[in-house]
């Protein structure tokens, strides 16, 4: 049973820091591109980051320089960090194999003071 479960989510102030992680099970994690997206509230769900089962990652220009996203193989782990975060990054983040149905429940990051 293919399973992504995603964590780390809560309330952070403006200009402070998070970690998301996300736990795969089920298939072969290493084998597959990962993604975070995310959704804002009344938007579209958007792209966050994205890394290749070779390291290689890109970014939305929103976040890039303030995010990190990376995988921790052992574990079947794909984590987010997110730094100098901003009120417009409030929202539900979730996690994706590129090219397959496979979506965690998301987890929700609120950025308030």
């Amino acid at each position: 049973q293919v399973q992504l479960v995603e964590s780390g989510g809560g309330l952070v102030q403006p200009g402070g820091s998070l970690r998301l992680s996300c736990a795969a099970s089920g298939f072969t994690f290493r084998s597959y591109a990962i993604a975070w997206y995310r959704r804002a509230p009344g938007k579209e769900r958007e792209f966050v980051a994205r890394i290749n089962s070779n390291g290689s990652t890109y970014y939305a220009d929103s976040v890039k320089g303030r995010f990190t996203i990376s995988r921790d193989y052992a574990k079947n782990t794909l984590y987010l960090h997110l730094n100098s975060v901003r009120p417009q990054d409030t929202a539900v983040y979730y996690c994706n194999a590129i090219g397959t149905s496979y979506w965690g429940q998301g987890t929700q990051v609120t950025v308030s003071s």
